[in-house]
């Protein structure tokens, strides 16, 4: 009886919160659904269609969905690359100040949302994948080094402890003793890494960081929805795409 009592606590607590948070934000849904609103939604909605399918056009979207592409996975890449080398200090396998300074860098580098790291880039580096790609990157390696970490810490010493006692260096120790249990752990994360990074890649074009947010940004401001229905139908199919065979590749490594 007292479990289903603070079972129904709970859910007036979070209904209660819900409302309150309504009547804060001045949220009004009828809103949606009196005068013409529907009218020009419908209107808008219909200018996307039917899709610019031009052969020119077209040569574009390939290219920019494989610079999309590319953007993706080179940041995931150098962050997965990173956050190995920080996950080994956030472990505390360098001991406890290091643990700590590393852990204060990848709770910074996480913290700060891709698009503020894209902005940044941008003016450092220009506009361009390059920026996206160093955004991407920088946002990740916080992300994957600190579940690199706890993979880390919740891998069994043991072996490690074996092969030091048996003479074997602390490189040799590391990749023999303790990297087969988690590398797969490791690749499982960059792969999901991976295909967040794929939709945040086209988000990051918005702010100039190339790809096919940029597209989708400037047909947008033209006003040329035919285009930019091409751009989110190339988005939709490159993701698909990419979930598919992560999720295979999940499947044969993990």
């Amino acid at each position: 009886m007292k479990r289903h009592l603070e079972v129904l606590l709970w859910v007036a607590l979070l209904l209660a919160a819900i409302i309150a948070s309504f009547s804060w934000l001045q949220l009004d849904l009828a809103a949606l659904f009196r005068g013409d609103g529907l009218a020009q939604m419908q209107q808008y909605a219909g200018s996307f269609f039917p899709p610019d399918t031009s052969a020119g056009w077209l040569r574009q979207i390939v290219d920019g969905a494989l610079e999309t592409l590319a953007i993706s996975a080179i940041g995931t890449l150098l962050a997965a690359l990173a956050g190995a080398g920080l996950s080994l200090l956030a472990a505390g396998r360098l001991g406890a100040v290091a643990k700590m300074l590393a852990r204060l860098l990848l709770n910074a580098l996480r913290s700060i949302p891709e698009l503020v790291w894209a902005a940044l880039m941008v003016l450092a580096a220009g506009l361009g994948p390059f920026a996206g790609t160093l955004a991407l990157a920088l946002h990740t390696a916080g992300v994957l080094g600190r579940l690199f970490a706890e993979a880390l810490e919740n891998t069994p010493p043991d072996p490690t402890h074996a092969l030091r006692e048996a003479g074997a260096g602390p490189i040799k120790a590391f990749c023999y003793g303790t990297l087969p249990g988690v590398l797969p752990q490791w690749l499982s994360y960059s792969l999901y890494r991976w295909e967040n990074n794929i939709r945040m890649a086209a988000v990051l074009g918005f702010v100039g960081a190339g790809g096919l947010g940029q597209m989708l940004y400037v047909t947008l401001s033209l006003f040329q929805q035919a285009r930019a229905s091409t751009v989110i139908l190339a988005m939709l199919v490159m993701v698909l795409l990419v979930d598919a065979l992560s999720a295979w590749l999940r499947r044969r490594w993990g």
